[in-house]
C-alpha cells in the first residue's frame, strides 16, 4: 500500500466518524426509558362531521411521557353522541326507497331521529414545536380505534341499526397546546382532526392538565 493510498483511507474515516457519531447520538435521544405517566387530562369541546349534527366532544388524556426529548405520547378515550343530520337522513331513505318493493309508487319511508355514539381509544405521538416555562405547542399524528353504535325508533331492530354498529381504525392529526397556570396545571386547547373509512370528524376542545410530580 502506498503512503498516498494510506493518507486517503485515513482522511476517509475521519471525514466518516462524525457522521457516524453524530448519527449514533440522535438514535441515543429515542428511548422507552422516559415512558412513565406525566399528566393526567380532562377536556371537552365541540365536533363536527358532513354527516353529523355538531354536538359536544369529551375525553380524558394520559401524557404517558417522553420517547425522545421532543416526543411525547399522549393516550385518550373519548366520547361523542350526535344525530345525523337533514342531508344524511334525506340520503338515507332515498337508499332505502331503492330497495323497497312499492308496485303502487306510494309509500312513504321516514326513518326520523337517527343517532351516532362513539367511543375512541386514541393513541399519539406529538413533537413539541415550541417549549418554554410557560407552556408548549404541539404538533402530531396518532392512531385510534372507534366503537359506534348506531339507535333511533325508526331502526330499532332492524338490519339499518346492525349496519351502524361497529368498530373502525381512524388517524388522527393534531395541533393544539398548553399553558402553565399554577403548580402542576396546565389549561389545555387541541385541534384535532380524524380520518376514517366511514365518518371523518374534527373537532376543537378545551381542557385542564395535572402535571404529576415526577414530570413537574
Amino acid at each position: 500500500m502506498t503512503g498516498s493510498t494510506s493518507w486517503a483511507l485515513c482522511l476517509a474515516a475521519l471525514a466518516g466518524a462524525p457522521t457516524a457519531l453524530g448519527a449514533q447520538a440522535v438514535l441515543e435521544e429515542f428511548s422507552y426509558d422516559h415512558l412513565r405517566p406525566s399528566g393526567i387530562q380532562a377536556d371537552i369541546g365541540f365536533l363536527g362531521s358532513s354527516d353529523l349534527e355538531a354536538t359536544v366532544a369529551g375525553g380524558v388524556r394520559l401524557d404517558a411521557g417522553r420517547f425522545a426529548p421532543r416526543f411525547r405520547v399522549l393516550l385518550g378515550v373519548s366520547y361523542y353522541r350526535s344525530d345525523f343530520d337533514a342531508a344524511a337522513t334525506t340520503r338515507f331513505e332515498s337508499r332505502l326507497r331503492e330497495i323497497v318493493i312499492d308496485p303502487s309508487g306510494d309509500d312513504t319511508i321516514r326513518v326520523g331521529r337517527v343517532s351516532w355514539a362513539d367511543i375512541a381509544v386514541d393513541a399519539d405521538l406529538q413533537y413539541a414545536v415550541v417549549e418554554t416555562r410557560a407552556g408548549a405547542v404541539f404538533a402530531g399524528a396518532g392512531v385510534g380505534v372507534h366503537f359506534r353504535n348506531g339507535s333511533g325508533p325508526g331502526i330499532a331492530g332492524t338490519f339499518v341499526e346492525d349496519a351502524l354498529d361497529g368498530v373502525a381504525a381512524a388517524l388522527n392529526l393534531m395541533i393544539g397546546g398548553e399553558l402553565r397556570l399554577s403548580g402542576a396545571w396546565r389549561a389545555t386547547i387541541d385541534a384535532r382532526g380524524v380520518l376514517s373509512s366511514e365518518l371523518s370528524t374534527g373537532s376543537v376542545r378545551f381542557g385542564l392538565m395535572y402535571r404529576l410530580p415526577e414530570a413537574r
